[in-house]
């Protein structure tokens, strides 16, 4: 149900700096989505009247991310004047003249901040009815942050910044997060009032806050549970911990959904992935995109897979597979590379070295070991032979081939597409197939094999190879 009292606004006008990085930091990928997609989903799931995200630099690639996860958002190009107060002042103005309610102010770049958490939040801050509540946390090391001054009763009296600190509030431990509800009748009236004289020139949005206090209005300041809730993305080591945390709670929730997950510190998960109960995932093991995998299928160890579907019972282990199916009861591996379009059918098997792309391969058909298999069909309970190479690509085009069931290939062979191979067919080792095959043929490269007698002792005597054959006696 719509909260017709509540707006948000979501700050997503910073630069990032300090990502290093010409990719936005608001677009760099945590557990496969963008950094700003899991604010938008969180936004998304607090069901509130009006959601309005801010924008500035790179605006147009954060705007696409903003219609495709929250259509319904309210999009503000934040203007020349900089600072968080300015954000949210144009974003008050995007709002309806008669919305009358709360508004939660968060950040873009603090992903892990869930629904559950600001629904709490949200709710306090109108049980006390209190101009301004303000989230605070109490992380390891508070070096950086405003602290959260409170007086001899335990009451909110202010932020002060670090650089502003008396040596005696530094050693607050209780922080800012830079989340707050604002009842919206005071926060547009306070930020009337705020202006650029500061050392940064920047409108801050703490300044509400303080002038809040000195109208005599009431604050309140609300310590979230857990510090990593409202931790913020600055830079790649920082989102490198935001991915470590948020890979964590996934692998235990697939845990206590009943996936074994051997080794959690070296398994990823994306959020997009499904598997069901009774799958077992080994340790090196990524499971990426919207991976789908099925009731008792084995993963890993050492795996990647993206966009892949793997069916029950199936097998997967050192391989690398995008955009791949593996039928139920199927084996892929080890030392295996699935490229997209790679359809294996039920029971099947893809070896040890073995490389895949766009190949359907039925059900039961094999490809042991050390083969090139592209654009190619091969039917049910075939058997392609070690060191098969299918030739797709003539330097100009790729053509296809096909081979049918019941097929059995040598060794090292060679089908030059585009080829078909008749079903129940067989190949000789070494063959070179350049044309068709009928049904139940046997296919052979004929050249006859030619030895020279003693052609090592006259070309390479002296050699240990010349003294061997000539002690041999044959």
């Amino acid at each position: 149900m719509t909260d017709s009292r509540l707006a948000i606004v979501v700050l997503a006008a910073g630069q990032g700096t300090r990502m290093k990085s010409a990719t936005p930091k608001l677009l760099h990928p945590l557990a496969g989505l963008p950094i700003l997609s899991h604010v938008l989903a969180t936004a998304s799931a607090l069901n509130a009247a009006h959601v309005v995200t801010v924008v500035r630099h790179e605006r147009d690639r954060l705007v696409e991310i903003v219609e495709a996860d929250l259509p319904e958002s309210i999009v503000v190009d934040q203007d020349e004047v900089p600072g968080t107060g300015r954000a949210v002042e144009q974003a008050i103005e995007a709002l309806p003249v008669d919305f009358e309610g709360d508004v939660l102010v968060v950040s873009g770049d603090v992903p892990l901040l869930n629904a559950a958490t600001l629904a709490s939040f949200i709710t306090a801050h109108r049980e006390r009815s209190v101009a301004a509540t303000v989230l605070s946390a109490f992380p390891d090391d508070s070096t950086g942050y405003g602290r959260i001054v409170r007086d001899a009763a335990g009451a909110f009296d202010r932020i002060v910044e670090q650089k502003d600190a008396s040596p005696e509030e530094r050693l607050i431990t209780e922080t800012n997060a830079g989340v707050y509800v604002f009842g919206i009748a005071e926060l547009r009236a306070q930020l009337a009032l705020i202006t650029t004289e500061n050392a940064q020139g920047e409108k801050y949005l703490t300044d509400v806050i303080g002038l809040l206090r000195e109208s005599g209005s009431d604050v309140r300041a609300v310590p979230v549970a857990d510090a990593w809730l409202v931790a913020g993305i600055n830079d790649r080591a920082q989102l490198a911990e935001s991915a470590r945390q948020l890979n964590a709670l996934i692998v235990r929730g697939w845990q206590l959904a009943g996936v074994t997950v051997q080794d959690p510190a070296t398994t990823w998960i994306d959020l997009a992935a499904a598997i069901a109960p009774d799958v077992t995932i080994k340790p090196g093991t990524q499971i990426l995109g919207a991976t789908v995998i099925e009731t008792g299928a084995v993963v890993g160890p050492d795996t990647t897979l993206v966009d892949c579907e793997i069916g029950a019972n199936a097998e997967v282990k050192r391989t690398d597979a995008t955009l791949a199916v593996i039928g139920a009861g199927a084996s892929v591996g080890p030392f295996s590379y699935l490229r997209p379009g790679t359809i294996l059918g039920a029971d099947g098997k893809i070896g040890t070295f073995v490389e895949t792309k766009n190949a359907v391969i039925g059900e039961g058909s094999k490809v042991p070991h050390l083969s090139y298999v592209g654009d190619a069909t091969v039917g049910v309970h075939s058997n392609i032979g070690a060191g098969t190479i299918f030739a797709n690509y003539n330097g100009v085009t790729k053509s296809p081939s096909v081979v049918g069931s019941h097929v059995r290939t040598g060794s090292h062979n060679v089908f030059v597409a585009p080829v078909r191979i008749g079903d129940g067919a067989y190949t000789g080792a070494g063959t070179i197939v350049r044309k068709d095959v009928p049904a139940g043929a046997l296919a052979l490269t004929v050249a006859p094999q030619r030895n020279m007698d003693g052609w090592v002792q006259t070309n390479r005597p002296g050699t240990d190879a010349a003294e061997a054959a000539a002690k041999s006696g044959d």
